[in-house]
């Protein structure tokens, strides 16, 4: 994932590391069969991770950059691919999300390095919370390109803004806290000076189209969109959908269990919309 030319320029990953506020994970339904997919597609090996052997971690190089777990049927959840944000203390984060009408639906329980737990908001997006409890061994990013970045798709931007503010304090002027800025009707989050996630409206929570339900979109930056997407469909992946964004291309597919994921050229999350 480097070389790219296109799109905006290099920031630091943002998904990674002592002070990352997120992480991302799938939750899947068979371990094997999504490495054999993702190895490909995104150029990851893969090592077992601590939580057991349904478990394992996405590396590009030495750098960890996601989590595989075979958890979707024990868990009772979709195949989905999950942010989890961190947290000071996972128990009042959790407290936070009820306050809020929001679905604590796993945990928290002990996760890797710390205690996490899955949730989801009060428009029924999921996500995760993890809270960091032993220190962080990961080497930093080798390029300084993001690993991910997130866009949620709701049915109110502002609404979601209030809400995972009060959840991660956001926009509180906290130490480390995320800021929050509004472009052309959608909801900018940064993260000590770095772009995370941006924040749509538009979703509809009964919609049969998963695009169009209220979710977290994964992004994955990589040095060629198209020559990815062929890759993922002969490993059995299909194209969902394919945009041309004045910032970049991007494409979302569903991988051979169900799980959607973003494919972009851009390398972190955009610092203004489309025109």
């Amino acid at each position: 994932m480097t070389g790219s030319t296109s799109g905006t320029a290099p920031a630091p990953a943002a998904l990674t590391g002592a002070a990352a506020p997120c992480w991302v994970n799938l939750m899947t339904l068979d371990l094997e069969s999504a490495q054999a997919f993702y190895g490909p597609v995104m150029g990851w090996t893969f090592r077992p991770g601590r939580l057991g052997q349904e478990f394992s971690v996405a590396r590009r190089g030495d750098v960890p950059v996601a989590g595989i777990g075979a958890v979707a049927t024990a868990f009772r959840v979709a195949v989905a691919w999950t942010p989890y944000f961190a947290v000071p203390d996972a128990d009042v984060a959790a407290s936070r999300i009820r306050e809020r009408s929001g679905t604590v639906a796993v945990g928290p329980l002990a996760l890797g390095k710390g205690r996490g737990a899955l949730a989801a908001d009060r428009d029924g997006a999921g996500f995760g919370i993890w809270e960091r409890t032993e220190p962080a061994t990961s080497p930093p990013a080798p390029d300084g390109h993001a690993h991910a970045w997130l866009r949620l798709r709701t049915r109110n931007a502002f609404d979601a803004a209030i809400f995972y503010g009060g959840v991660l304090d956001w926009a509180t002027g906290l130490p480390g806290a995320c800021e929050v800025s509004y472009e052309k009707d959608e909801v900018l989050v940064q993260c000590g000076g770095r772009q995370l996630a941006r924040i749509s409206s538009g979703a509809v929570e009964a919609a049969p189209d998963p695009l169009v339900r209220p979710h977290w979109q994964v992004n994955f930056p990589v040095a060629d969109v198209t020559a990815s997407v062929e890759t993922a469909r002969k490993h059995g992946g299909s194209l969902v959908e394919e945009l041309t964004r004045p910032e970049g291309r991007e494409a979302t597919l569903i991988d051979p269990d169900g799980g959607l994921f973003t494919l972009t050229d851009v390398y972190h999350a955009p610092a203004s919309g489309p025109e």
